[in-house]
């Protein structure tokens, strides 16, 4: 039994991680599109891409290809936000 979680769970992480950055995406949109970085936090969306560039070399370290892909989307996302609230 604990094979078959382990097997679903590997295959539900990277859909789970698509869609959560998939929902990020209004945010990035929002503060540069939209250009209202109100309730936006310059704090918080440092702090996401400082922990993505972390678990990225986490990754990249243990060789885990699941972990450093993630992270790629999720710097790129965090950078955004961050970058579009410096520009703001």
């Amino acid at each position: 039994m604990p094979q078959l979680h382990g097997a679903l769970l590997d295959k539900l992480l990277p859909l789970l991680s698509a869609f959560t950055m998939a929902m990020t995406v209004p945010q990035v949109w929002q503060v540069w599109f939209g250009r209202d970085t109100g309730g936006v936090s310059l704090l918080s969306w440092s702090a996401y891409l400082l922990a993505a560039v972390l678990w990225m070399v986490h990754g990249l370290r243990r060789h885990d290809r699941a972990i450093w892909v993630a992270c790629i989307g999720w710097i790129l996302l965090d950078a955004a936000v961050v970058l579009g609230l410096l520009v703001r």
